[in-house]
């Protein structure tokens, strides 16, 4: 019985034994034979990485389509850390700058160390030095020679001739600022020629590490035509990235972003979905495999309201207006002209047309222009069409009119006895007028800017109803545009001074609004008293059609006055003969126009030289248009006239130019002696002086 019970055991165990040499054996087979090439190609797997693969951003075009900025393929050369067994290659990376060098393609180099002769010496701000001194450990007071030492042992670089250090150790420094890793490649050049690129990649076998990638760079057309509302992208400040990195919407510190304008405030519209691959590289790091995990989704495109060739009209005409000023005014009555700015809107759908500055700057050369552009005195940078704040002078007068009729202070049938001096306050303060008009309705002082019918009649409503009304027409208050804009200023209605009720009735004290207000104001005008919200951006688009609209915001009314719509057609009736009578003062620049044009010249008074302000709409039968120009240093309001009357060319006869001027010529010039007239005249002197007066006489 025992010798069974041991047998047993012997055929248990064999079998035992038997079995797992199956298991092990039917397992080898599967391992060596059938997923014999899934175990060799993980075998020769080094290891795989992740890639961002960039998403395109959305364009900016105009109302037409046609694009202001879009995306324009260039080639860029990148460090990939995946592709060398090094952090980084000294020799490589010296290799490449001479290669660049010889072919006179810059690369990035930040470093704010020169070295002059033999000795290092800084350059660049201070703030640039600091970071470098912080960045290498040494003092805050460290001389340029000790910080190239220790850049020099920072990077293994004592061996090399000085200039090749500092060169090799501007982009060791570049590298370690940017975060360069296996997940973070390194852009050592940017938009490099196609020449230059066909060659690395024919050599790139030899440079490890070092790719030539195609990718997309922000490209300008008419980059000079909109610069401030189209605005720029550039890379993300270091007080900004930790807001980009928190925003969990796949953004990096490589990344460009919107610095300024539309490419700014619509940001997340314009940013794509970045897509996701996985690459796959053998023990050897080469590729072995490539997957893309998630498709890149380019941004939205935004289609603004702007239209380009209204856009350059306005630009081409304020610039030219300017420059004839400068040849042919007399000194101090407008040759000093020197900037200004013009804004064009859409009465029916509250649409920016154009909003023009001068002296401005094109996208194109933003760089290369920079330092000249910084240092200009007259900062072409500034937004005047939207920041710009002007004492709007007599184009102020429609509000003073509008108010008095509504409140009955006046009539349409009311007359002021125009004596040239108000003496209403006599025998101390005793504003002017140029002219002596005698009695005069409130289209009366209109077409002739007669500054004693609204002294009068400011005087009776008082500064603080003219600032009500003044808002509820559009200036001081915000048009709601998509972009930034000042605010504006208004006079104290808590003034001691009884008088200055009477320059805030003329558009002068402490009124100051801007461009855009000025022809938001106008539209207001135009529509009765119904001010709505101003509109920028026309609609957000799909990036492969723009005529594919996904969004598109709706006009929206922000005020109405509510007032009978036969209480402004005195105002009407004033603003176009000041256009169209003989006695008007814009009679000279515009009194032949084909349609009928409803406008308010303005001069207010600086402490240079007065403004010139206009201000129109057309027709006045039924509005469409409506414009703002505003030139500094222009001295008489009609300046901005000719400014105006491009841009009107351009809205209802596009494409037509001269034709639409047929006949203008022998008018202007039968009228070229009627700006001496009492109609221009009388404004500008009236205003001149009534400025200069202000606070003197009041006080």
């Amino acid at each position: 019985m025992k010798i069974d019970r041991d047998r047993l055991r012997l055929i248990l165990l064999g079998a035992f034994f038997w079995a797992v040499l199956g298991v092990f054996t039917f397992r080898l087979v599967q391992i060596q034979i059938v997923d014999g090439s899934y175990y060799l190609a993980q075998q020769q797997k080094g290891s795989s990485r992740t890639q961002v693969i960039k998403a395109a951003r959305g364009e900016i075009l105009d109302r037409n389509g046609s694009p202001f900025s879009y995306n324009e393929p260039c080639y860029n050369i990148l460090f990939d850390r995946a592709l060398t067994s090094s952090d980084a290659d000294n020799e490589t990376i010296l290799r490449l700058i001479r290669l660049l060098r010889e072919s006179g393609e810059p690369w990035i180099d930040n470093l704010p160390l020169v070295i002059e002769g033999d000795v290092p010496a800084f350059s660049g701000d201070d703030t640039a030095v600091s970071r470098l001194r912080e960045h290498l450990e040494t003092n805050t007071y460290a001389l340029a020679p000790d910080v190239f030492y220790w850049l020099c042992e920072r990077y293994g670089l004592r061996d090399y001739p000085m200039q090749d250090a500092r060169d090799i150790g501007a982009v060791r420094y570049e590298m370690e600022r940017k975060g360069y890793s296996l997940s973070t490649r390194y852009t050592f050049a940017e938009d490099v020629s196609l020449e230059t690129a066909i060659y690395l990649r024919q050599i790139v076998h030899t440079l490890p590490g070092v790719e030539v990638a195609e990718t997309a760079k922000r490209a300008y057309r008419d980059g000079g035509l909109a610069p401030h509302i189209v605005g720029r992208v550039g890379a993300i400040f270091a007080d900004e990235l930790e807001g980009y990195l928190s925003q969990d919407k796949g953004y990096t510190r490589e990344d460009l972003v919107g610095k300024e304008g539309i490419e700014r405030t619509f940001e997340p519209t314009l940013r794509g979905t970045d897509g996701v691959r996985r690459i796959d590289l053998d023990a050897s790091y080469h590729v072995i495999g490539i997957e893309e995990e998630r498709p890149a989704i380019p941004g939205n495109s935004v289609v603004l309201t702007l239209d380009k060739e209204i856009q350059r009209t306005a630009a081409e005409a304020l610039e030219a207006e300017i420059k004839l000023l400068n040849e042919t005014a007399p000194a101090g009555e407008g040759r000093e002209a020197n900037a200004g700015a013009v804004v064009a809107i859409d009465i029916k759908s509250s649409e920016l047309l154009a909003a023009v500055t001068y002296p401005s700057y094109n996208l194109e050369t933003y760089s290369a222009d920079y330092a000249g552009n910084a240092a200009d005195p007259l900062y072409p940078f500034l937004n005047r069409a939207f920041s710009g704040i002007y004492a709007p002078g007599s184009c102020f007068k429609p509000v003073t009119g509008i108010a008095g009729l509504a409140e009955g202070v006046i009539t349409p049938e009311t007359r002021v006895n125009c004596q040239h001096v108000y003496t209403f306050y006599a025998p101390g303060y005793q504003p002017t007028c140029l002219g002596w008009h005698g009695l005069f309705t409130v289209t009366d002082a209109l077409r002739h800017s007669c500054n004693i019918f609204f002294y009068d009649t400011g005087r009776q409503l008082g500064i603080a109803r003219l600032n009500e009304y003044a808002r509820a027409l559009g200036l001081g208050s915000p048009t709601g545009i998509e972009l930034s804009e000042a605010s504006g200023t208004q006079c104290n209605p808590d003034t001691p001074f009884p008088g200055d009720a009477l320059q805030a009735a003329i558009g002068q004290l402490d009124n100051g609004y801007t461009p855009l207000q000025l022809a938001n104001y106008c539209a207001t005008i135009a529509r009765r008293g119904v001010r709505t919200r101003l509109k920028l951006v026309k609609s957000v688009s799909s990036y492969y059609d723009w005529t594919d609209v996904m969004q598109a915001p709706e006009s929206e009314v922000l005020s109405d006055l509510g007032l009978p719509e036969s209480l402004y057609d005195p105002i009407f009736e004033g603003m176009i003969q000041a256009t169209h009578d003989p006695r008007g003062t814009a009679y000279s620049r515009l009194g032949n126009y084909p349609l009928t044009v409803a406008s308010k010249t303005g001069t207010p008074q600086t402490r240079e030289f007065p403004n010139s302000t206009f201000i129109c709409f057309a027709p006045a039968e039924d509005p469409q248009i409506a414009i703002a120009v505003v030139i500094e240093k222009g001295w008489h309001g009609y300046t901005g006239a000719p400014v105006a009357r491009k841009v009107l060319d351009a809205y209802f006869f596009p494409g037509q130019g001269e034709e639409a001027e047929a006949g203008a010529e022998a008018g202007a010039e039968t009228e070229a002696g009627a700006e001496t007239e009492a109609g221009a005249e009388t404004e500008a002197g009236a205003e001149t002086e009534a400025g200069a007066e202000t606070e003197a006489g009041a006080e």
